[in-house]
């Protein structure tokens, strides 16, 4: 039995991620698969993975804090927590001053503000569209024909701007066709949609004081926080394994009903 262990459980509608921290807050192991339709399947491959990493033969005796959209599918957690709470309390672990926190997400983007205390003071969310997502990123991938996972290379050799104006995710693909067909670069175009992305986010909520940025798109593509450092005129803060965040938040708050 593993006592003195904590979980986070962050079931998210694209991806869902587990991590196992200590009493001294250290991460031993986190996994992340694909939520799927079946978010128990998803539940039990990601703490599979995290038991494995941490070397743990099961988790047994630890307290287990789920978040994110199906929390309420974890019947073996002892409480759920909202996927907002969570995120700012990640965030707020690592960067413990007043911050904005953006989060972009598979299927949506936040914009939480905290005090210098920790406490939220603010937060937008986009749900209603898939625009400034990671979702829209994979479908952009596949209509662009590469894998996700080469958009940050590609942006990153871009040699020009290119003004992707459409707001929703049809019409963008739309406007790439066209672009295509007018030969413009590929580089130049994924380079536009990143910029799109970012656009997206800045249209939610102004961004005041330090900016932390959160999530897998945050994780797998580090020259699109690049680039919007570049157009808020400052630098961004990542945490350690941003895609984790929100579990790690979650952990955090299982370990903070135990008193430590």
């Amino acid at each position: 039995m593993e006592r003195g262990l904590f979980v986070g459980l962050d079931i998210g509608a694209s991806m869902t991620k587990a991590i196992v921290i200590d009493r001294e807050r250290n991460t031993l192991g986190q996994g992340v698969v694909f939520s799927g339709a079946d978010f128990q399947a998803a539940i039990r491959k990601a703490l599979k993975k995290a038991q494995a990493l941490a070397g743990l033969k099961n988790i047994e005796g630890s307290l287990i804090v789920a978040t994110g959209y199906g929390r309420r599918s974890v019947p073996f957690a002892h409480s759920t927590r909202t996927e907002i709470s969570c995120h700012a309390r990640g965030s707020y672990h690592f960067f413990p001053r007043a911050h904005s926190l953006v989060d972009i997400g598979g299927q949506d983007s936040k914009v939480i503000k905290m005090d210098d205390r920790g406490n939220r003071i603010a937060f937008k969310m986009n749900r209603k569209c898939a625009a400034g997502t990671g979702a829209f990123l994979e479908e952009i991938a596949n209509r662009l024909k590469v894998k996700v996972g080469r958009l940050n290379e590609l942006a990153e050799k871009a040699t020009k701007d290119v003004s992707i104006g459409s707001y929703c995710t049809v019409f963008t693909a739309t406007e790439i066709l066209t672009k295509i067909r007018e030969k413009v670069d590929l580089k130049d175009i994924v380079r536009g949609v990143f910029q799109s992305v970012i656009q997206r986010i800045m249209e939610m909520d102004t961004l005041e004081g330090e900016v932390v940025m959160t999530g897998g798109v945050a994780a797998h593509n580090p020259f699109l926080v690049r680039m919007f450092e570049e157009k808020i005129g400052r630098k961004i803060f990542v945490p350690p394994l941003p895609q984790f965040t929100g579990a790690y938040g979650a952990a955090l708050y299982a370990l903070e009903a135990k008193g430590g």
